[in-house]
């Protein structure tokens, strides 16, 4: 990427009457890139600019807002193509959990904070929206079908951030297919019957690759789990025991 410097000189050259090669040739600048800038003297706000596919290669979307919004995405996220190469991103939140809701809104905001944020409401739920080109840049598990019939892997640069802000991808994990409910159970005390409540943290997803990063990430936090089965349908990860169940209210915490 050439900073402001360098194009301004580059616009100079070219506004005398320098031809593309001698500019190029002098300032070490592809012919490209100065077609582009003629074209365009003004560039582009930075943040329209995608931190993936323009700029610095090694850039990433910041931490732990899109640790949190992946998380999102991949329970109740989708990635819709449009005409004219933009993309619609929608990410579906109960409306019983407003707060969750904004939570989302802001995440989405924070990876693109050039572009609009969207709600639209359905029945029992809102989704929250947003229209770019770059979606498929900052979510590269996007893909035609359901993401349980895919392959679910995470890039280098991804597992980068979620090794970072581990907590933030397991409350977007738990934000969009999980839940924090109140069991209860029944023992023989003394004679009598007794019944104890205790917290237990779901998470529910089809998908096995899905549920395996939130495993893995469960198991670099100290978390202890257990796969179980809710419904007949063997789809679920349990964390029940209470030192765990601490630590998940202390870094996660119930919808709100």
């Amino acid at each position: 990427m050439y900073d402001m410097t360098a194009r301004q000189h580059a616009l100079n050259l070219l506004s005398q009457g320098r031809s593309l090669n001698s500019v190029s040739g002098e300032l070490g600048i592809s012919r490209s890139a100065l077609r582009s800038w003629k074209a365009r003297p003004s560039p582009l706000r930075s943040d329209l600019l995608c931190p993936r596919c323009q700029g610095d290669p090694d850039a990433r979307p910041p931490g732990a807002a899109y640790a949190y919004l992946l998380g999102l995405y991949l329970g109740d996220g989708c990635i819709s193509p449009l005409p004219r190469g933009v993309h619609l991103l929608r990410i579906a939140c109960a409306d019983a959990w407003p707060g969750l809701i904004d939570s989302c809104a802001e995440a989405v905001r924070a990876a693109r904070p050039g572009n609009r944020v969207g709600r639209v409401t359905r029945q029992g739920c809102t989704y929250v929206t947003s229209y770019s080109k770059h979606w498929p840049c900052l979510f590269p598990q996007h893909g035609p079908g359901r993401k349980h019939d895919r392959r679910i892997v995470l890039e280098s640069w991804q597992r980068e951030i979620v090794d970072a802000s581990p907590w933030e991808f397991v409350r977007g994990l738990v934000h969009s297919d999980g839940c924090r409910n109140m069991n209860w159970t029944t023992r023989i005390v003394g004679g009598e019957v007794k019944r104890y409540e205790y917290a237990r943290y779901f998470f529910t997803n089809v998908s096995d690759d899905i549920r395996r990063l939130y495993t893995d990430t469960l198991d670099s936090l100290g978390v202890e789990w257990r796969t179980c089965v809710r419904g007949g349908r063997p789809y679920s990860v349990s964390v029940a025991r209470r030192a765990s169940v601490a630590l998940m209210d202390a870094h996660v915490g119930p919808k709100h």
